[in-house]
């Protein structure tokens, strides 16, 4: 425990969840268009852009990347099909399109150089030596490599675009801060390295390209962070020399590694949802609005403080705090908030006041997999509203799962924080969690079946006490890559 920097009183809570399991939320209904989520007019698009434009040059601005998932499982059944001669209709696909890959000619120029002939692979239909050198040492390693650096998009006349490339340009168009882009990816340790070699190597060509300047800067999952893993009765499992199994513990993980971050805007968006330039202009647009729907809604919170420090506590603010929580933030008190004085009242407001907010993009759902947005019962008898995942759902209860199965939209990893209160004061993050909210998972070891658990995840359980506003915004802004065959999609091409 020491080694991994967590103390013992932690990983007894951990085990003790194992044994408890995790209670489940109580959604109350999707949150939909209207209740629950902004849909922005096509007329006031221009006036938010130009708002954001304004304010861009007095805040501070960050881009933050979840960068470390590796893409093994992007080409799962290209492994398959390497090492057990598996086949099926995306394996048909992927040879068919090879030559319509953004990483083709690299694939060519690595077997070349072992002295091995693409065209006549191709030709010859000998597809597992032409996977072989995509996706083992002997050629390009993608499959032991993270998705960021993987070639995803063709550009004519010029080198194919990783993916951590495409963020670089991204944040030259709405993270940037007088000519600084701040951008900060979560990498694994295995792999820094190789980021920061691909980032020096490009990073002066994209500032000469849009005449700014990066400052990039990189962190790793803190092994403070992972969580114990424990046999099938629950009991601590251990390895074959007697240790603790510890493993990370997801993506809600990092909370550890945005609380180290500040900023008045941090955009948070994954590693592999990205699209090539000719489609951009819509991602950059919206994230502009959805910051400066953030800058708005805190700005009205900072009002309410500073009228509240000079010392109004009469009814008048109380009334117009409680519209603006309930008819802005969707955010109702609990049933005997009615009751309570004024100077109670007051204290409500002021802990509701004084937390990160937070602007959520919301697509329309496609089917692909991911939370959803919802208002849910908080453990204080409030009402809010909150990322939900279909782990935190009691599917046994129709009555929930029915609710569950009526979203209409999902949270794509599209969102807009803000990690500083009034006066410019830094939150510390942790504090705003719902620890309640992890995940229990089966896994194994050395053969052996064990039980693993992830902390809350970042999007849902780690943010569940912040001032939420959930934003409709385009499909097309949603483009993640989870196998290879996406990068045949139009969107990528």
């Amino acid at each position: 425990m020491a080694n991994h920097g967590i103390e013992q009183a932690i990983v007894e809570a951990q085990v003790a969840h194992f044994v408890t399991g995790f209670p489940y939320l109580n959604v109350l209904k999707a949150a939909t268009v209207g209740d629950g989520i902004i849909k922005i007019n096509e007329d006031d698009i221009a006036q938010y852009v130009q708002y954001f434009d304004e304010q861009s040059s007095k805040i501070s601005l960050l881009k933050f990347v979840p960068a470390s998932g590796a893409a093994t499982r992007m080409f799962k059944s290209l492994f398959a099909f390497k090492d057990e001669g598996k086949s099926d209709k995306s394996i048909s696909e992927f040879c068919a399109k090879i030559r319509h890959f953004a990483f083709f000619d690299s694939l060519k120029n690595a077997m070349a150089n072992a002295n091995e002939d693409i065209d006549k692979a191709i030709e010859n239909q000998n597809f597992t030596l032409i996977v072989d050198y995509l996706l083992s040492g002997r050629g390009l390693d993608y499959g032991s490599l993270p998705k960021g650096l993987l070639d995803f998009h063709a550009y004519a006349g010029q080198p194919p675009r990783t993916p951590v490339e495409e963020h670089l340009v991204e944040g030259a168009h709405y993270a940037n801060a007088n000519g600084m882009v701040g951008l900060h990816f979560t990498v694994s340790p295995e792999h820094r390295s190789r980021f920061k070699d691909l980032i020096n190597r490009v990073k002066a060509q994209y500032e000469l390209q849009f005449g700014v300047k990066y400052d990039i800067s990189f962190s790793e999952q803190k092994p403070s962070t992972d969580t114990i893993s424990v046999n099938i009765d629950n009991t601590p499992f251990r390895n074959n020399d007697g240790t603790l199994l510890f493993r990370p513990a997801g993506h809600g993980a990092l909370l550890a590694n945005l609380n180290d971050q500040d900023g008045d805007v941090v955009f948070i968006k994954n590693i592999d949802n990205v699209v090539p330039d000719h489609l951009k202009e819509v991602t950059h647009i919206y994230k502009k609005i959805l910051a400066a729907l953030l800058l708005k809604y805190r700005q009205q919170i900072f009002d309410f403080q500073e009228r509240i420090e000079k010392g109004e506590n009469d009814e008048k603010i109380l009334e117009e705090m409680d519209e603006f929580y309930q008819k802005n933030l969707c955010t109702t008190p609990h049933s005997a908030f009615s009751m309570l004085s004024n100077l109670d009242k007051l204290a409500y407001f002021q802990n509701k006041l004084n937390r990160p907010v937070r602007v959520c993009g919301m697509v329309k759902n496609v089917g692909e997999p991911g939370g959803g947005p919802f208002w849910a019962m908080n453990a204080d008898g409030t009402v809010s509203l909150q990322v939900v995942e279909s782990a935190q759902i009691d599917m046994e209860n129709n009555a929930q799962k029915t609710l569950f199965e009526q979203a209409t939209h999902f949270n794509p990893v599209d969102m807009f924080c803000s990690l500083r209160g009034y006066k410019g004061k830094k939150f510390d993050l942790m504090q705003y969690r719902d620890p309640s909210t992890g995940f229990i998972s089966a896994k194994s070891k050395d053969g052996k079946e064990l039980k693993a658990q992830e902390l809350p995840g970042l999007w849902n359980g780690s943010m569940a006490d912040w001032n939420t506003i959930f934003v409709e915004v385009p499909l097309i802004t949603f483009n993640p890559v989870k196998t290879a065959n996406d990068l045949l999609r139009p969107e990528h091409q």
